[in-house]
């Protein structure tokens, strides 16, 4: 990996640590739906806007199906679920959750497509789900937040489900294009719900600013640096990125909203990063 290569696949761990940081921010004050919609929408035109100034064509009518249902799968679904579940967890710990999205993809790729897991990849799931559980394990005296724990693991899952049916059926789909139209698609599904949880107040200039950071730099920007490490260092490489978010998120945290970092966090982290490590390892 060349000095440039590395250097995009921190910034891009660090951005999309820092989504947990921003959404943790927004959702209290917006809404869940809000929050997901906005970073959608505000990603997905920013990126349009991109692509046609540089003459790309997403081929909307040939592709569209596959823009829906990825959408549906990796952003509409996830954002609101994580969105949500910000409204009770840290956003450390939702980035640790994360982190186990490579995991469901290799359960549910030996389940849908028949791939072969080998006695790594079933001793890395072990150690994921054993990571997840130490880290949404309460504090004495804290309340455990199942319902938002399990909502951002559904999330995670969701990632897992994208992967599984991109590699079946939509192999053929471009990129660039996956990029966009995923976002559109999240963004126009999720709209029609907004106004089932409108926000109560104006948003304050903290929270404009938060809104177009996650939806420009951590959606748009992240994506164009994302699909440059998959044509620079391949698939397998880029999805490293997965090693580090967690590392960020819960520097972010810590640093910018005073979360805490308890022993039981880092040792459930350490499981969950050394299970996808197993998984990811082929």
């Amino acid at each position: 990996m060349r000095p440039a290569d590395l250097a995009r696949l921190v910034a891009l761990a660090a951005i999309w640590g820092a989504s947990f940081l921003f959404v943790r921010i927004i959702s209290p004050a917006i809404g869940p739906l809000l929050t997901a919609d906005l970073r959608m929408l505000i990603g997905g035109l920013v990126l349009a806007a991109y692509f046609a100034l540089i003459g790309f064509d997403a081929e909307w009518r040939r592709f569209w199906r596959h823009y829906l249902v990825v959408g549906i799968l990796t952003s509409a679904l996830p954002f609101v679920l994580y969105a949500w579940a910000a409204l009770s967890l840290t956003a450390g710990l939702l980035s640790v959750i994360n982190a186990t999205s490579p995991m469901w993809g290799a359960l549910l790729a030996a389940w849908l497509l028949g791939e072969r897991l080998s006695a790594r990849g079933i001793a890395g799931l072990v150690l994921g789900v054993a990571g997840v559980a130490l880290v949404t394990r309460p504090e004495p005296g804290a309340a455990f937040a199942a319902l938002p724990a399990l909502a951002a693991t559904g999330a995670a899952f969701c990632y897992g489900l994208a992967g599984a049916y991109m590699r079946r059926w939509a192999a053929d789909t471009p990129s660039r294009g996956m990029a966009v139209g995923t976002q559109l698609a999240g963004g126009l599904l999720v709209l029609p719900f907004v106004a089932l949880d409108p926000p109560q107040a104006v948003p304050g200039l903290l929270i404009l600013g938060c809104i177009l950071a996650v939806g420009i730099v951590c959606s748009a920007v992240a994506y164009l640096l994302y699909f440059r490490l998959v044509t620079d260092i391949g698939a397998a490489g880029a999805l490293t990125v997965t090693y580090l978010i967690p590392i960020f998120g819960v520097a972010w945290g810590a640093l910018f909203l005073g979360e805490t970092v308890s022993l039981l966090m880092l040792a459930g982290a350490g499981l969950v990063l050394l299970g996808t490590f197993f998984v990811l390892r082929k």
